[in-house]
């Protein structure tokens, strides 16, 4: 299993989108996701999507994007969009995809990193601390993590 910038395995960016927009749509279109996805392989900047895979089989997705979350634009960089495919999952591949965007924000020079989530419980288990809640667009309220590099 290895994990690499989804812009060294463009073929899958199709399955990432759909994964993306089944995942987090709700009343989003995949169009949106498409647009996050074909603007995330660009080698050096942000968003960055990286995938795991298992010789020629997808098995999970991560982002590191500028924003995730609108109404707290002030927090920087995000850890969003992670993802494990069902078949997958319980195997720790979610510690993994979060490693390697923190190792690689670290190597960039950034001090933090953020990310949100509706559930609560998940990410204390990796090293992140909870800062606090905020609201997802339009009236959702969401818990907000932070992880020192």
């Amino acid at each position: 299993m290895k994990i690499v910038p989804l812009y060294e395995a463009p073929q899958f960016a199709g399955t990432v989108t759909d994964w993306l927009w089944q995942a987090f749509g709700d009343s989003l279109p995949r169009d949106f996701f498409a647009s996050i996805i074909a603007h995330s392989q660009r080698p050096g900047a942000l968003p960055l999507t990286f995938i795991a895979l298992d010789g020629e089989k997808l098995l999970g997705t991560v982002g590191l994007w500028r924003c995730d979350l609108i109404s707290r634009q002030d927090l920087w960089p995000w850890l969003a969009a992670l993802y494990v495919d069902e078949a997958t999952r319980g195997q720790g591949l979610a510690g993994l995809l979060q490693k390697q965007v923190i190792e690689y924000a670290r190597e960039q020079g950034y001090a933090q990193l953020h990310l949100y989530s509706a559930c609560r419980d998940f990410y204390e288990r990796y090293g992140w601390h909870y800062i606090g809640d905020g609201l997802d667009y339009p009236d959702t309220t969401v818990h907000l993590y932070r992880y020192d590099l």
